[in-house]
Parts: structure tokens; sequence; C-alpha cells
């Protein structure tokens, strides 16, 4: 083993969890699932596995996600999925407990930092970091963090949508909401439901928002046929769903987003808004990828907005850098053991 693979960086999310080995780049991007078995409790997959399991396990097992909004909703689950991703990263037979950097909400409390580093720990880590998932964004988005000037930051993710000005390094306001992928996943569910009479699942709600969905309403509006259950006569059922009604059907999710930034940019200090207005806004994450979100954000705050790059990985990338230069961004790291 080289000295550089002892050091792991994990974006432990809501719906992804993404692991980087410095020197290698992202080498894990799985489903952050697990499936257990109800009547002894055993943990039976994690990942991939169990988020192929979703919504098709018999009574006995049950996939879910530890992790709700960003944060530790099942201590013990969180605990064997960490150590899953840890193994799987470093190898069977790895002897040497690696540090470990893990992006967490801006939100977070004291408290539900502690439960992620010692659930670090207990899963196999020296040493863990934890840093506020926008800071690890601005970094991986290659922003220089360290200067005398104000960055905006939007990472949506799947369970929180965090906002956040930074600038020397450090966060100056931050507003964190709990609606991002998951929840607009949800609102096209209950859409269908409601004027479709149709249930469909999570992986159908989320393959129809990525297939033909958008923060404003199109022109050119693209289609999609999916299948579901009718809820009255309990059948299969097969219908086409346009963009302008995912529009239509997401839109409270966004409104609450939007209003995170607003709620940002309202307490930001004049300086730092002045900066703003001339870099724009950043987006990362995951849900930041939704057709026409950055145009949704410029209209409603008359900020020019744009997608970084790789935007799904700038979390994940952001530790990594952060691993390696830790002197530079100690300012923004948090706690070890």
């Amino acid at each position: 083993m080289s000295l550089f693979s002892k050091k792991l960086g994990i974006d432990l999310g809501t719906a992804n969890t993404l692991v980087f080995l410095p020197g290698k780049g992202i080498i894990l991007n799985e489903p952050s699932v697990v499936a257990v078995s109800e009547g002894d409790n055993q943990i039976l997959a994690v990942g991939l596995e169990a988020k192929e399991m979703i919504g098709k396990t018999p009574d006995s097992i049950i996939a879910y996600r530890p992790m709700r909004d960003g944060v530790i909703a099942d201590y013990r689950v969180t605990e064997a999925m960490l150590r899953y991703f840890i193994h799987k990263a470093l190898g069977r037979w790895n002897m040497i407990a690696p540090e470990v950097m893990i992006s967490v909400p801006a939100g977070v409390t004291s408290t539900e930092r502690r439960a992620v580093i010692e659930a670090a720990i207990r899963a196999g880590a020296k040493n863990a970091y934890v840093v506020k998932e926008p800071i690890l964004a601005a970094i991986g988005a290659g922003i220089s963090i360290q200067d005398p000037c104000g960055n905006m930051i939007v990472d949506i993710g799947g369970g929180t949508t965090d906002v956040a000005v930074i600038s020397l390094g450090g966060i100056v306001v931050c507003s964190s909401v709990k609606c991002a992928g998951t929840r607009i996943d949800g609102a096209i569910i209950d859409y269908v439901k409601k004027n479709y009479n149709l249930a469909i699942g999570e992986k159908t709600a989320e393959e129809i928002k990525i297939k033909i969905g958008s923060a404003v309403t199109v022109e050119e509006e693209l289609s999609v046929n999916i299948k579901g259950r009718d809820y009255i006569t309990g059948l299969p059922r097969l219908i086409e769903l346009k963009t302008n009604e995912i529009v239509k059907a997401i839109s409270k999710e966004l409104r609450d987003m939007i209003k995170a930034i607003k709620d940002v940019l309202q307490e930001t200090p004049p300086e730092l808004a002045s900066d703003i207005i001339d870099q724009g806004i950043t987006m990362t994450g995951g849900s930041s990828l939704l057709r026409n979100l950055d145009e949704l954000v410029f209209r409603r705050t008359g900020v020019k907005a744009h997608v970084a790059d790789d935007a799904l990985y700038c979390v994940v990338k952001g530790t990594g850098m952060a691993l390696d230069h830790l002197n530079a961004y100690k300012k923004a790291v948090v706690t070890k053991r």
C-alpha cells in the first residue's frame, strides 16, 4: 500500500454515496440504500444491490435509506453502510485504518456532526474530519475559497438544498432546506396519482424527472410513456406525460429552493453581494442538473446562475482536494477524534 491510499473522501448523501481516493479519483458511486431482514435485523445488502430491491422486496426484507435529509436517521445502519463503502474502496486486505473526510449539510447540529464522526470511527476510520457541503462543493467546482471575495454556492442533492456565501475560506451566510431531489420525485408521484389515478414508484418518478423534467415551461415539450398501477382497477396501465405537466407538478418544491436562495441573498453583506452579482451563482449537486433550473434562479433573483462542470461530483472532488491540502483548509474542517 502506498502512503496516498490511506485517505478517503466520502460524500455521504441522502440518495447516493460517493467515495474519492486521492490519486485515483472517484472510485465508488452507489445508492445510499441498505436492505435489512426484518426478523433478525441482519444487513443483507448495501448500495447498488440494495437499491435493486427497493419496491420489489418480500415483506421480510426492508430496503431503506439510513440518511434522511442529509443527516443520519438510523445510526446502526449508517455505520454498516460506511463500513461497507470504506472496505470496498480500500480492498479487503487493507490493514491500515484510513483518514476519512465526510461531507455534511450546512445546517447540521453539533450532535448530528458527532454522530457522523462516531459512525466513521466505528466503521474503521483512524481519524474522521467533517466539512460542510457548500465549502467542499466550492472547492470541487474550482473556486478559490480563500480569496476575500464573495462566492455563492447552491448545492442541491437528494435530501437537502444548501445555499451558502463563502469568503476567506469560511461560510458567511448559509441556509439549508430539506427540499431537494427526493422531494421533487415525491411531488411527481403525487401529481400522477392525483391527475391520472396511477400509482408509480420512486424509481419511475426519478426517471420522469431526468427524462422530461424542467424548472420552467418550455415551447417544445418532451414526453415519456410510463407504466403504473391504476388505483381504481388495480391493473397496470400506460400513460404519456409531458414536460410542462412536470413543471406544474414540482413548482412548489422549486419555490422552496428559490426561497432559500433569496433568504441568503437578503442576509449577505453588501460588499459580498456585489461580488455575487459579478460572479453569478454556482450550482452543484445532482439535482442542479434539472433542465432550466439556472434560468429559473435568474428569473426569480436577477442574479446569473450557472451549473458547475461535473456538478454531481463537486462535493466528493472537494473532499479529495481538501484531504490533500488539509492545512490550507484548516478553517473549514471541523473536528476529528
